[in-house]
């Protein structure tokens, strides 16, 4: 599997309007340009490890939040990012997403199902 650039600039953008910061805010906090940290966000440039850190510690998450599209382990990740989207909801909207994901997941075993 190899590294999805666009995928990490998506979730970069992502962690930083969750913020509420501007490209230009990160840019200064990462010490980047505004161009280079909109080019990480499209996914057209690679970036270093330095600036991932970088990035991860100005957003507030770990590098395995950002890099968790190109991991082949990633579970946790995705689990609390499931907890954190049903963390706000109401029964009958926890009710309807479990049943939703309920399907979703006999669904997704009927046509990729384990080896």
């Amino acid at each position: 599997m190899g590294v999805d650039y666009e995928a990490i600039g998506k979730r970069v953008r992502g962690f930083r309007t969750d913020l509420g910061l501007t490209q230009e805010q990160v840019a200064e906090l990462v010490e980047l340009s505004n161009p280079h940290i909109s080019n990480i966000e499209r996914g057209t440039t690679k970036m270093s490890l330095p600036t991932l850190v970088a990035i991860a510690n100005v957003l507030e998450v770990s590098a395995d939040e950002l890099l968790c599209d190109s991991l082949e382990h990633s579970e946790p990740v995705y689990h609390h990012e499931i907890a954190k989207i049903m963390e706000d909801c109401s029964s009958e909207e926890l009710r309807a997403l479990t049943e939703i994901l309920k399907a979703v997941k006999e669904t997704l075993r009927k046509v990729y199902p384990k080896e």
